[in-house]
């Protein structure tokens, strides 16, 4: 089966740290046009910036690991 240019699909799963959704949008012959990844890192190291409040930096490594976030940013 083809998909029709400009047809859009998406999928999402639960990852460990959070969803992980990819969307697709079909380009001309039915080829991918386009492709967006995207996993829950985005959205939990903004929360670090929050936990740290009030803390002395010797505390950082704990309160990071705590979160068991990817540095790399590859989480899928």
């Amino acid at each position: 089966m083809r998909a029709s240019r400009g047809s859009i699909g998406a999928g999402l799963i639960e990852g460990w740290r959070g969803p992980v959704m990819v969307v697709l949008e079909a380009g001309p012959d039915g080829t991918i046009h386009r492709c967006h990844p995207h996993d829950p890192r985005g959205k939990n190291w903004p929360v670090i910036e929050h936990a740290i409040i009030g803390n002395i930096v010797p505390d950082f490594p704990l309160i990071n690991k705590s979160f068991n976030l990817s540095y790399s940013g590859h989480d899928l």
